[in-house]
């Protein structure tokens, strides 16, 4: 139930707190697919990387998601690898945590940034547009540049990030996804 909610709500536009929607898009994401670690990567290092990445949203004011992350079923599947939050052209991007930008440029017809973030993380955004250049330091909270039109059939930029290569929900960056418990099927005793 809460999966089909959570799609109604970012269907609809509706403003959310930053809790309401890391809550909401976690129910999607998680009905679509587990994010997944290389095998490279230790059970240490993705923790560490979780726990040291409560990182700030990108945008001011009420945050609504128009578009919530869907894992792909295989790394080259349909999905949505990232999430689409409302913001007009113009309106001003900030760096969710400290990093190195790792690419500004265009990929195919729109403006790009990507920041290389600690414990091998990168997140990007499109369509924003820098004055920013590969190797700029930024710092959480650094204004990175300013929204363009042409993502969302309504204004918004695409906010997506990659662990080790592999996209996972920014949600799990931004705080308020609850963790999992697993509860008895049966009475104990």
């Amino acid at each position: 139930r809460l999966a089909g909610l959570a799609v109604a709500l970012s269907l609809a536009a509706v403003p959310v707190t930053a809790t309401a929607a890391a809550s909401v898009t976690a129910s999607v994401a998680a009905a679509a697919s587990p994010a997944k670690l290389q095998p490279a990567v230790s059970a240490a290092g993705a923790a560490s990387a979780i726990r040291s990445a409560l990182w700030e949203w990108p945008v001011d004011g009420t945050r609504v998601l128009l578009r919530p992350y869907i894992a792909p079923p295989t790394p080259y599947g349909p999905g949505h690898r990232g999430i689409d939050i409302a913001l007009s052209a113009g309106g001003t991007v900030y760096a969710p945590a400290d990093g190195i930008v790792h690419f500004s440029g265009v990929v195919v017809d729109r403006p790009v940034l990507s920041i290389r973030h600690a414990d091998g993380l990168i997140s990007s955004f499109e369509p924003v547009s820098s004055k920013l250049v590969a190797g700029d330091p930024v710092r959480s909270g650094d204004q990175i540049g300013v929204a363009e039109a042409g993502h969302c059939t309504v204004a918004c930029i695409h906010f997506g990030v990659r662990l080790y290569g592999d996209y996972v929900s920014p949600l799990n960056y931004l705080g308020g996804i609850p963790h999992s418990v697993l509860l008895p099927t049966r009475p104990l005793g």
